[in-house]
Order: structure tokens, then sequence, then C-alpha cells
């Protein structure tokens, strides 16, 4: 298991942008964690490694790995073999050449790929022409090759047994011209990776893209070409038309140039060949083309996911058309042979002696997963909250796939969660929010009661306390009295005392009788004292408890409301 795709977690926002752009069904794991969110994880066994999905990803959650870190540190010391792609050109239009020599510098050896690409188109002429290929599906995009091996393996029989430009190139290096060092490919392609992974040919891919991020963080400053040509002195030969690979249809016109009537369809872009391959596996061999040459990228490698190519599809294609004359230019120089043979295929078998077998690959197929029965997918639809056929045809596309049966078919194979659906999503919500309704009607039904009874109290708060009231002023009046009475007894008791006509018995029963009642009045005025201060005590009260009642009945209806616009 190889990651070259990574998903950084903490970026992703779970919109399924990435599944939705992915053309390999099983490539993608979506999953919810603890907090709730939801992420999309790469399942590296079954990602074909075609770099859409890094694009599409606003979030910055997805990336790719390839090897410009390990390769930059073994480029001095290992004197490593550079391929570089006919890309370069339309990636780097001002640059290119600069970058090739910083690394003639390091004491590398630099390697033309489009001479691999014209070994390419010379191996599919003559296994054409000798009738061991027929019916083929092109393979100079890896992310293609990976397709088939993993969703279409019937059609192995199909893909074409001849080897990529880049892989042509590293066998004559190695084969021909007998050099073992390390080889690095500088690339325009994520996938080539996986290539190289699987053949063994070649052992560095580095991106344009993390090339010049290497350069940029390392300092490293590459001056512009002072030459705006196109010819360039590589270590070995330059190659021909093979520089026009990169683009759409590349491979087919170095057929063409040399069998006009080789019937040839092409098929370029991620959301149209991958449905074209799928309907070619459905479809009877004899309505095949000679050659069926396809590309994962729309315009082909010059804007492949690993350039970082700003530049517009028309500029490209304007950098790619002076490729091509000067490339046509450099082979009309190098003349044609008579009957219409080729000096450059002439040079290959004669001179450089290639033989046809050493350029031939062949392919690992990787079984992909069963399609589920109705019958299988009958809970998952259950789960998902699907349980009429117009339930099961909603193909909204929130969850990234084409077709709810897919998405079914993704939660079957443990890809996805019936959570991810936004109508069972929406289901939930519905039923939760017919809850909080009902919940809601129970509220305002106890608020109401609620309500009623703190009217209620407040009322009779209202009573006990007008009540209480009269009994403080009658407490107070009863109090005043008491003390004029005892003043107006004590005044007597002395009268009675100081006054000689009565006789000491007399007075003494008299002042005890009065001294008795005094005291009872004395009592009285202490007991209406009391009487007043506990009164004061139970205002006090009242007044907390209407304070406190108008504190619940603002909660109560604060509630009422809150609760109402929950349901809202």
């Amino acid at each position: 298991m190889n990651e070259i795709i990574i998903v950084k977690p903490e970026k992703c926002v779970g919109c399924n942008a990435c599944v939705r752009s992915c053309p390999a069904p099983e490539a993608n794991i979506t999953k919810q964690l603890q907090d709730g969110r939801f992420i999309t994880a790469v399942n590296p066994d079954k990602c074909i490694s075609c770099g859409e999905c890094v694009g599409v990803c606003n979030h910055g959650a997805r990336d790719y790995i390839d090897d410009t870190e390990e390769c930059m540190s073994h480029v001095i010391k290992e004197k490593l073999i550079i391929m570089a792609s006919a890309s370069i050109k339309a990636v780097f239009p001002n640059k290119w050449k600069g970058i090739l020599n910083w690394f003639k510098k390091q004491g590398c050896t630099i390697i033309d790929v489009a001479l691999g690409a014209d070994i390419c188109t010379w191996a599919h002429v003559r296994a054409i022409e000798e009738n061991r290929i027929n019916s083929i599906i092109t393979q100079p995009c890896s992310a293609i090759v990976k397709y088939i091996e993993s969703y279409q393996p019937k059609l192995l029989k199909n893909l074409s047994p001849i080897h990529s430009p880049v892989c042509c190139a590293a066998i004559y290096v190695k084969k021909y011209l007998r050099r073992n060092n390390p080889i690095a490919f500088l690339s325009p392609c994520i996938a080539k990776k996986e290539e190289f992974l699987e053949t063994e040919l070649v052992d560095y891919n580095v991106t344009f893209k993390k090339l010049m991020e290497y350069f940029d963080k390392n300092g490293i400053a590459i001056p512009t070409d002072s030459d705006e040509g196109f010819e360039y002195k590589f270590d070995e030969m330059q190659g021909q038309l093979g520089a026009i690979y990169p683009r759409p249809g590349g491979l087919r016109d170095n057929l063409w140039l040399h069998n006009p009537e080789m019937n040839i369809t092409t098929s370029e872009g991620v959301h149209k060949v991958y449905p074209e391959i799928d309907m070619y596996a459905k479809m009877s061999e004899s309505k095949h083309p000679q050659v069926y040459d396809v590309l994962s990228c729309e315009f082909g490698c010059n804007k492949g996911p690993g350039t970082g190519n700003n530049q517009t599809a028309f500029d490209v294609m304007a950098i790619m058309r002076n490729v091509e004359n000067d490339a046509k230019s450099r082979r009309k120089s190098s003349g044609i042979m008579g009957r219409g043979e080729d000096r450059l295929f002439k040079k290959f078998e004669e001179d450089m002696d290639l033989r046809l077998a050493d350029f031939f690959r062949t392919y690992k197929p990787s079984m992909p997963s069963p399609i589920p029965t109705e019958l299988q997918l009958e809970p998952i639809y259950e789960k998902m909250g699907k349980h009429t056929p117009e339930d099961r045809k909603y193909d909204c596309l929130a969850c990234g796939y084409k077709s709810c049966r897919d998405m079914a078919i993704a939660i079957y194979r443990g890809l996805n969660t019936p959570s991810n659906c936004i109508v069972h999503a929406r289901s939930v919500l519905l039923a939760r929010h017919s809850a909080i309704t009902q919940q809601h009607t129970h509220l305002a039904e106890i608020t109401a009661d609620c309500l009623e009874l703190s009217s209620k109290l407040k009322d009779d708060v209202a009573k006990i306390s007008e009540n209480m009231t009269n009994i403080g002023e009658s407490t107070t009046a009863t109090g005043e009295r008491a003390a004029v009475v005892k003043d107006l007894l004590e005044n007597v008791v002395e009268f009675c005392r100081q006054n000689p006509t009565m006789d000491e018995e007399s007075v003494g029963q008299l002042t005890g009788i009065l001294e008795t009642t005094i005291e009872a009045f004395g009592a009285l005025d202490d007991n209406v004292s009391a009487t007043h201060e506990s009164s004061e005590a139970i205002n006090e009260s009242i007044a907390a408890i209407t304070n406190l009642v108008e504190e619940i009945n603002k909660a109560l209806i604060q509630t009422e409301e809150e609760a109402s616009a929950e349901v809202k």
C-alpha cells in the first residue's frame, strides 16, 4: 500500500468535493468523527492518483507526495540521470533550459523523454504492423493504467503492452547505454509514482510543482533562458515529434504520421475519459477503434496536477504548436527515406539495434469489489431513510456520488455512512423538529397553568398585604391608646398615695390594683410593639414574594418565546 494522495484532516470540512470529482469509485472513505464532523480519507489501494481531488479542494485538505526531497538529497553524490518530460517546455517556457542546466552543473546526465516517446511511437507502429497488437488502449497515462487495473481488469488485454515514453527512455538508458545510475523523472504527473513502483524502471518522480517549491525554499534562483528556441544539448539525442506527446492526441498524431489510415479515437479529461472507458468495456470488440488514445488530464500532461501550471490552455497549446513546428523542422532536416521509410526508425533499428520485445510490459490486475445485489442494498436504503422507489432516486448529488444507488453501494462497502446522506440528515432533523414541537406544546400548557397559578398567588399576596396594613394601623392605634391609659393610671396611683383623706389600707388596695393594671397595659404595649415589628417583617416578606412572582412570570414568558423560536 503506497500513499500518494494525502489528506490533512484538520482542514477537511466534509464538503464532498473530492468524492464528486473522483473517477475512482472506491478511492474515498468518508467517516464521521466523535465531534460530529465528516472527513474524507483516501483508500490508497483503490486511488488512481489522478490528482483531480487536489485541484478541486478549496480548503487545502488534499495534497500529494512525490520524491523531490529524497531525490535532491542524492542529486550530487549519486550523479543522477535526469529524464525531462517534454512538457517542461510548456510548463516553464522561459526557464526550462535553466532548470536542466542547474542539474547539469550538479553532474547529472540529462535525457530527453521525447526520445523515449519516439521509441514508443516506433514500438507501436512495428507492433501493429506485425499484428502483435490490435484494438488497443494507449497507456502513457499512469492514472488510466491504474484505473483499468483496479476497476476494469477485463480491459488489460486491450491495454497497450508498449511501455510509456519515460519507461521506454529508461529501458534505452539501462539496457542499451548500460547506465545504472539512479533515474529521476522531471514530471508533470502525480500518478507516475504508481507506474515506477510497478515497473521499477525509474527511481524518483520529481513533479515540477514540488521541484519549484524546493528551489524557492532553498534559495535556488533559476535564471530566465536567453535562448527562446526549443533545441537543447541533451546528453543523448534530442527527440523529434515525440515532443508533442504531452498534448491531447499527441500519440495519435505521431501514429498518423506513419499511417494516416489508422482508426484512432481520442478521449481526455477526468469526467469524460473514465466513463468512456467503462463504456468501451461494455462494447462489442467489433466496434472498438484500432487505437483508443486516452489521457486523464483534459489539456494533456502540460496542465497535469503536478505542474503547478497557471498558464491558460491557449498559452500552452500555442507553445506546443511551436514545439511541433520545431520538431518537424528537425525531422525534415534528417530526411525521409525512400518509400516513406522514416530515417529515425531506421536509426533505431540499425544504428541503435532496438528490439521491440525489450519495450513490452505486463500489468497487475486488482479485482474490483463485487457490486451488491438489490437485496443486499435494501437494509442500506432503510438506514438512509429511503423507503420508497422515489426516495431511492432522489439523486441530489450532495453526497458526491452520481446517484443514491452509488451512495448505497459505497455504504455497503464501508466507504461512507448513512449520516452523510442529506436526505437522511433532513429526515432526522424533521423527526427532531416534530419531537420539539410536541414538547413545546406540552411546555406551553404547563406555562399557561403556571401563569394562572402565579396570577392567583399574586392576588392572594395583595390581599394579605392589604390585611397586614390594616392590622398594622390597628396595632399602632391600640398601642397609642394603651400608653395613654397607662399614663393616666400612673397619675391616679400617685394621686392616691399623696391624698391625706384616704386611709392607708384603702390606698394600698387601690394602688395594688392600679399597679397590676399598669403592668398589664405595659405588657400590652410591648405586645403591640412586637406585633408591629412582626407586621413590618411580614410586609417585607410579602414584598419579596411579590418580586419573586414577577421574576417567575418573566421567566415563564421568556421560556415560551424561546421554545416558539426554536420550533420555527
